[in-house]
Parts: C-alpha cells; structure tokens; sequence
C-alpha cells in the first residue's frame, strides 16, 4: 500500500525521546516519539492505511523507530534514509505538563523527502510538528502541503511549544501559514496561544474556520470544539480517566479524528454536524486510551 482514497500520507519526524525513569529522574529512557510518528502509528491501530514520510538513520534509535513503525503497520515506502544520527528530545516533565530539550541538527530525521507530486494519491496529507520548522526539512513539507492543499485534503496540527528554541518568530510565521493552506487545522489552547498572543482562541478559531476549514480546538480536561464556517461550534467533553501519562494523548486525538472521519466514508473539511460529534467523541476516547497508561499508542474505542 502506498496512497489511495481512505489512506492518510503522515510528513515529519519520527525521533528519540529522553524520558525520566519512574523513581530516579537521574536515569532516563528511550521512547520512539514524535507527534507525525505517533500519528501514524496511532492511524495503523486503529485501522487506517497510512504512509509516513521521514528520514531514518542507520543508528540503533532509527532502527528501534523503524521496529515500531512496521510493527504497528505504517508503510515506510516514501521515508528518506541517511547515515545521519537520529534527533533527540529531552523530556523533563512538570506539573504545567511536559518541557523538552532537542538536539535536532545534523540528523536524519530531519532528511524528508519532497512529495509534492505523490500528495493527490492520498486521500489526506497530514503536516505539523517539528519538521515544519527545522531546515532542511521544512521546505520539503512545505512544498508536500502546498500540493496537498490543491489536490487532497491537508491537515496541519502545529504542534508547537513555547520551550522549542526555533527561532520563535520565523517558526510561528511558518506554523501560521501552513494553518492558511489547511483544509483542517487540528490546535490545542497553547498552539493558539503561541501563534497567535493576546487573541481570544475562539475568535481565532471562527477566523480560521471562515475560510472554509474544519477547526478542532482541543483544551486537554476541558474537552474539545469544532468550528465550521456554516453551523453553530460542537463540543464534547474530555472522556472521564485515570490519568497515568499525557505524553501523545493529542497526537492520539488527532490519529482518533482522521481515523473516523475516514471511517464514516471520506476526508473531508464540511461534515454534517452530527458527524463532527461523533468525530470529537471518538477522538476523545482514543486520547484517553493513551492517558491512561504508559506510552504512546492508542487503543480503539470500545464498541466501535
């Protein structure tokens, strides 16, 4: 498999995260990370073909990643491949949520190859994250999601931190300008709060949405909102659970999201209000599944 009406193209960074071990933050451990990755591997779990688009190394990081991937199902067709090492994030979690600390320069993973011409035989492009923002990268997902946006259904989940040492404004105008391609734009109350200060996100949302886009706005344990440009905004509460980790639950809701608006028969920015609820529903569910244990990849809602 590689493309198709139902299948998703995933672009960005499949990277290493430095995670603390329970009981001793002076020890850490390797976890496969990234949100493009998580994504991609969450859509494999839950059913949805899915190409991803990274650069791999040859180290052992990019070896486990690459473990990962195919083991969860995602077609690794289209990657780029280098001898580069593999980037790193240094977790440091919080009680405001979890910090990093990237070490990205110089590494394959930020080798993405340029897929404008292969972007129409998906029925979704997914870009966000990272490799929107890090050179050499983010030319060629810029390049992918221009092409998406023209002949797919491009979605953008910025993805951004304010702890990412970017270069905050050239990375916010990048972030910001991908949100105008988009034909769905997936954010969270901080993306908004980054990219666009001092604006109320739920005016920001009616602008973006104004265009003729499907906007998701999710607020963690407040649940999450769709704004379209002809009908009223839909809301739904964050599924009730034990929260045991947080890291990749909005890459899960994400994966969640494009999953069940494939399910319910096609990508699309304009879905009836019924089907936007049942979208959010579903999504909150499989970002639940993720905070309530562990780790990084999902679980599909029960019953459905």
């Amino acid at each position: 498999m590689t493309g198709g009406p139902g299948a998703v193209l995933v672009l960005g960074e499949a990277l290493v995260d430095l995670v603390p071990m329970d009981g001793d933050g002076s020890l850490r451990t390797a976890q496969f990370g990234g949100a493009p990755a998580n994504v991609a591997v969450g859509l494999a779990t839950l059913g949805t073909p899915v190409a991803f688009a990274g650069g791999l190394g040859d180290d052992g990081f990019a070896r486990m990643i690459e473990e990962r991937l195919r083991a969860a199902g995602v077609d690794l067709t289209l990657c780029g491949r280098s001898g580069l090492p593999t980037a790193l994030a240094v977790a440091e979690p919080g009680a405001g949520g979890t910090g990093y600390h990237f070490h990205l320069q110089d590494t394959a993973t930020f080798r993405l190859p340029d897929l404008s011409t292969r972007a129409a035989g998906f029925g979704a492009v997914y870009a966000g994250g990272l490799a929107a923002v890090v050179g050499p990268a983010a030319s060629a997902v810029r390049a992918t999601a221009e092409a998406a946006a023209a002949h797919s259904l491009l979605v953008v989940d910025p993805n951004v931190r304010r702890d990412r040492t970017l270069g905050a404004d050239h990375g916010s105008a990048a972030l910001r300008e991908l949100c105008a391609l988009a034909h769905v734009v997936k954010v969270s109350d901080e993306d908004l709060g980054t990219l666009w200060p001092g604006a109320d996100p739920e005016e920001t949302c009616r602008e973006l949405a104004a265009g003729g886009r499907l906007v998701v706005l999710t607020r963690g344990a407040r649940g999450s909102s769709a704004y379209t440009a002809d009908a009223p905004p839909v809301s739904v509460p964050a599924t009730p659970v034990e929260v045991v980790n947080t890291i990749g639950a909005g890459d899960a809701f994400t994966a969640g999201l494009l999953s069940r608006m494939g399910a319910l028969g096609s990508f699309t920015a304009t879905p009836y209000p019924e089907e936007v609820r049942d979208m959010l529903s579903f999504a909150s569910e499989t970002a639940a599944s993720v905070c309530a244990r562990a780790g990084t990849e999902p679980s599909a809602p029960a019953g459905i």
